[in-house]
């Protein structure tokens, strides 16, 4: 039998940084450290004009499609992995959730957009230019053969039929819209969970911080986060996209680095609360340090107003590219929702299907993250009332 009692034991060997981290913690630095040496071996070793990857497709993997990777990384080892390792709270959760059949619905619909966006760019050709299929109507719909359109289909009654190579029908210039509704659904992945990712990690760190460290440390943050509140991040962007010209990295680092001000003080708030219970004053009198109690009692007790923040700000950066590229001011290498709307704006009396295909998934996508923020906040918040 062990000697050892309470006062023996070396506090100062338990309270290192390493010490407060989880087997989860490692495999995510370990993977994340796997995942900088690809990126470097990727842009410092192959050549440029290389894919990164052959096998089983070819993938030309971007600055952006590593910070995707890096996100759904994160969210793999934070969200998912949680969730399969306490089962027992997760069908709680479950159980909250799914009163609100909306919500699940939503999930469903989310959860195949998830896919379809990830996948589908690569199986699918990117969309060219092919005059000569230049505003072909949807499948099972027509279109008067007199207005300017080269029909590749039947002609029933002087009217152009849509065909199942163009389910969806195309744009002015050929681009087949079921292509750019895919890779759409990729771009509004991409933003959504990046940016929200940014915004989550630098508010969340914040606001700990200041609530936890008080004093100079919590007025200085603050103070900080009054400023970057009143700062115009989106002329910021404005000025750079005059500069260099609309850029989806761009739009997400910039967004992403500047967005958090409001999470930070939702999350100062809620951890100022807890920095007052009894387990905080338990752990800092068992001689745990400031990072040790941040990580393993802070943090886990503001996730869900995190959760359910998170859940309404990735429809606001999804729909704010939209508008963005609506106005010309995106990127305009990437075939986003925003601006197959905008190509088909001025064709609404002709070619209705352009814009309106698009804004319907557009629709649907901001409708469902709002419908799953609703039903997040009443399963995750015990205070709301059914």
């Amino acid at each position: 039998m062990s000697e050892d009692t309470f006062e023996s034991i070396d506090w100062s060997e338990t309270d290192t940084r390493l010490a407060t981290l989880s087997r989860r913690d490692w495999a995510a630095a370990l993977t994340g450290l796997a995942l900088v040496a690809a990126f470097c071996y990727d842009y410092l070793v192959l050549p440029a004009n290389r894919p990164t990857i052959t096998v089983p497709v070819e993938w030309n993997v971007t600055q952006l499609d590593w910070l995707f990777v890096a996100t759904l990384l994160a969210l793999g080892f934070y969200a998912i992995v949680p969730l399969c390792t306490n089962r027992r709270l997760t069908a709680y959760y479950w159980r909250e959730f799914r009163k609100n059949r909306m919500a699940v619905v939503g999930l469903v619909y989310l959860l195949v957009v998830f896919c379809i966006g990830v996948i589908g760019p690569l199986v699918l050709e990117k969309p060219t230019l092919a005059l000569e299929q230049a505003y072909q109507p949807p499948a099972f719909t027509s279109v008067d053969s007199t207005v300017p359109v080269n029909c590749i289909g039947s002609v029933v009654d002087g009217r152009c039929q849509g065909t199942m190579a163009h389910p969806l029908g195309t744009t002015g210039d050929g681009k087949d819209i079921l292509v750019l509704v895919v890779y759409g659904m990729q771009v509004s992945m991409k933003v959504g969970l990046i940016s929200t990712l940014l915004v989550i990690t630098i508010g969340t760190t914040v606001g700990t911080v200041a609530a936890y460290g008080g004093g100079l440390v919590d007025e200085l943050l603050m103070r900080y986060v009054d400023i970057q509140l009143v700062f115009p991040a989106f002329f910021l962007y404005l000025l750079l996209t005059y500069l260099f010209g609309g850029s989806l990295f761009m739009f997400i680092v910039i967004f992403g680095l500047t967005g958090w001000g409001s999470i930070a003080r939702l999350v100062r708030s809620e951890a100022l609360q807890r920095a007052e219970e009894a387990y905080i004053t338990a752990a800092r009198g068992a001689g745990g340090g400031t990072l040790y109690i941040i990580r393993r009692h802070l943090v886990p007790n503001v996730s869900n107003s995190v959760i359910t923040a998170a859940t309404l700000l990735i429809p606001g950066f999804i729909l704010f590219e939209a508008s963005l590229s609506f106005l010309s001011l995106g990127d305009p290498t990437v075939p986003s929702w925003g601006q197959v709307i905008a190509t088909g704006r001025s064709d609404l009396s002709t070619a209705w299907w352009v814009s309106t295909f698009p804004g319907v998934f557009l629709f649907t996508t901001i409708l469902a993250f709002n419908f799953m923020g609703d039903a997040l906040r009443d399963a995750l918040d015990p205070r709301q009332e059914t």
